[in-house]
């Protein structure tokens, strides 16, 4: 045996192993047609989904729940829609009764009627056709008619009666299309900074309207107190004029009496004489000398006894 037959011999026993590896990619690519082919008879709807039955395109009455399917390829299609509630959020500006602009943020969280998914793919389209389409303008029109019923500062302090507004309005405007509103959120509503300064010179002018009119009416009330005050002194100076009686004095001076009576001198030297009041006389010159003049002399007491 010679070279060249040992090397025909070894060639032949090498060829096999090459064709066996073709033969399993083809047994594997086969099986995976195989496999799409039957996964082509059946479609899967996840949870959260329906799905929307086709005939050649058609729309069909039949609305796929959650679950595997069987359809027939080729004639049937589906097209999957989520039921699931969907945030939406939307900037809009609007103007309200007073011409002010207005800018609201919305949120608004919405579905699908889970039984009129065909009805809804086949008159508007899928979900991102429904935000577009439907939803975005529809939201934008009805706060344009809702703030356009109330004055800026309406909007403000109203703000609950507002949002009932809203979500009344958009309910049955998105009920026509079949969405459904689960929440709608006015996150913020806000106005210019024109109206803002406005507003905020406003309530400083408030203020200062009521700091001042708090110190009017103190002023007021001080001087109607003082007033009162002058008048009760006025009263009560009367009353005792009115009520003061020689009786009266002669007890007060009794009781402030410390027992000894006042002595005046007339006189000077050797002929000093020494005069004994008694306590009517006193009260007598009291009376008489209501200016509470000093008396230096007898002469002078006895002259306030007699005056008048």
């Amino acid at each position: 045996m010679n070279i060249e037959s040992i090397t025909n011999i070894s060639s032949q026993h090498s060829v096999p192993k090459p064709n066996k590896d073709i033969q399993a990619v083809v047994r594997i690519v086969l099986l995976l047609l195989i496999l799409t082919i039957i996964s082509s008879f059946f479609v899967i709807v996840d949870s959260g989904q329906r799905g929307v039955l086709m005939r050649f395109g058609e729309v069909q009455p039949e609305i796929l729940g959650e679950g595997i399917h069987p359809v027939i390829p080729i004639v049937y299609t589906v097209e999957k829609l989520s039921v699931r509630v969907q945030n939406q959020e939307i900037s809009t500006k609007a103007s309200s009764r007073d011409l002010q602009d207005v800018y609201t943020d919305v949120a608004l969280n919405w579905h699908i009627i889970p039984e009129k998914a065909n009805v809804i793919f086949q008159r508007i389209g899928n979900q991102e056709a429904i935000v577009y389409r439907i939803i975005q303008p529809a939201v934008k029109e009805v706060l344009k008619a809702v703030m356009a019923m109330y004055t800026a500062e309406e909007i403000i302090t109203t703000r609950g009666q507002v949002k009932a507004e809203v979500d009344k309005a958009l309910t049955s405007r998105l009920g026509a299309y079949d969405i459904e509103i689960d929440d709608i959120s006015l996150v913020d509503i806000h106005f210019s900074m024109q109206f803002n300064s406005a507003v905020e010179a406003k309530q400083i002018a408030e203020q200062e309207a009521k700091r001042a009119g708090f110190l009017a009416i103190k002023a007021e009330k001080e001087a109607r107190a003082k007033v009162n005050l002058a008048k009760g002194e006025a009263e009560a100076h009367r009353l005792i004029m009115e009520t003061l009686t020689p009786a009266i004095l002669q007890r007060q001076a009794i009781a402030r009496w410390d027992g000894r009576l006042p002595w005046i001198s007339a006189g000077g030297g050797e002929n000093t004489r020494l005069f004994q009041l008694e306590l009517d006389e006193i009260v007598k010159a009291a009376q008489n000398n209501p200016e509470q003049n000093r008396v230096e002399s007898r002469s002078e007491l006895t002259t306030a006894l007699f005056k008048n």
